[in-house]
């Protein structure tokens, strides 16, 4: 199954929602074209992974980018939903901990950061 991504907002936060699979070639592309043109729009964005079957390294390393990207311009990439699969991948690449993850998009929109105090979460 191919990467499939959609995005949605909720007040000034993109979300992307992906379902299939994160890999090499054309998919990790997909993923990442999409969350670098949220990133000029948005201050936060999350990646919506609770349908994502499937990742690889060359996955694994696009989300590194786009969270390295999102630092470089002020803005926040959280990541939401993940299964056990991309979640022992996190753990065993011991990249877990440069990730904001929470267990599903609602906990990521109503996360607050430290840098920005609480928000009126909107629909």
């Amino acid at each position: 199954m191919k990467l499939s991504v959609e995005t949605r907002q909720s007040g000034d936060i993109t979300i992307v929602h992906c379902e299939g699979r994160v890999v090499y070639r054309d998919e990790a592309v997909v993923l990442s074209r999409v969350v670098k043109a949220a990133l000029i729009d948005s201050q936060e964005v999350i990646v919506d992974l609770g349908k994502v079957q499937d990742m690889d390294s060359a996955g694994l390393g696009e989300l590194v980018f786009l969270h390295m990207a999102a630092e470089d311009q002020g803005r926040r990439l959280k990541l939401a939903g993940a299964n056990s699969l991309v979640t022992e991948l996190f753990d065993l690449t011991r990249l877990a901990s440069i990730f904001q993850s929470f267990p599903n998009v609602e906990s990521a929109l109503a996360s607050e950061d430290e840098l920005a105090g609480p928000r009126q979460i909107t629909q």
